[in-house]
């Protein structure tokens, strides 16, 4: 298959893989440390895009000024480094899409906001770090998306010019970053995107609800 694109960079959490499950059972053991009673799934999930901060915020309405979210921010991450692959996979047809991209030797790898400490791990349990060309996490690079160094770096590891790419990501922060760095953006409708502005508006290039419908803007069919 011939590509209209050299690589393909993809957010981790909700966009590549499913981790809210872990990500949300860290926070409700929290909540129950606490005495209070674990908050339901559905309602915590949106904000597993946003790691520590906004499932800290999801859980105890607390932002990072809050004089108690440094404690609850360290014990929130020791939880999750316990237990960072129990539920977490893919999303359903993303290895089937990953396979179709190394088969048409299309370079593929992740920018994510997540710091190196769990980037990695997880992606070993997973079976991805050695699939995966580039690894940039959140920490590597001096920011964050949405500031574009980090998927700048992605492409700098796979020797690529970002215009000749495709970022991939269920939030505005990373629909942001993947224009700033000159890519065209791929906003992930089936992830969390817990953000408050609609999918519709994020001025994303292309929206897909399935991994599967990356197919077609890869390779033009």
């Amino acid at each position: 298959m011939t590509s209209l694109y050299k690589g393909v960079f993809f957010d981790l959490d909700g966009t590549l893989a499913d981790t809210a499950p872990d990500l949300v059972a860290a926070a409700n053991l929290l909540r129950v440390a606490r005495g209070l009673s674990p908050l339901p799934y559905e309602v915590l999930r949106p904000t597993a895009s946003a790691g520590a901060r906004g499932l800290i915020q999801g859980a105890f309405g607390y932002d990072n000024q809050h004089p108690q979210f440094e404690e609850l921010r360290d014990e929130f991450l020791a939880n999750y480094e316990k237990n960072i692959c129990v539920h977490s996979k893919l999303f359903d047809g993303m290895d089937d899409l990953l396979l179709d991209l190394e088969k048409s030797l299309i370079v593929w790898g992740i920018v994510t906001n997540k710091i190196e400490r769990f980037t990695h791990p997880l992606l070993k349990i997973m079976g991805l770090h050695q699939r995966s060309t580039a690894i940039v996490g959140g920490d590597t690079t001096p920011y964050s998306k949405p500031h574009p160094a980090p998927i700048l770096k992605a492409a700098e590891i796979c020797n690529i010019n970002p215009s000749e790419c495709l970022y991939v990501g269920d939030d505005l922060r990373d629909i942001e970053a993947g224009r700033a760095a000159g890519m065209k953006t791929v906003a992930a409708a089936y992830g969390y995107c817990g953000c408050d502005e609609p999918v519709n508006a994020w001025g994303a290039d292309y929206i897909i609800h399935h991994p599967s419908e990356l197919r077609s803007i890869v390779f033009g069919s």
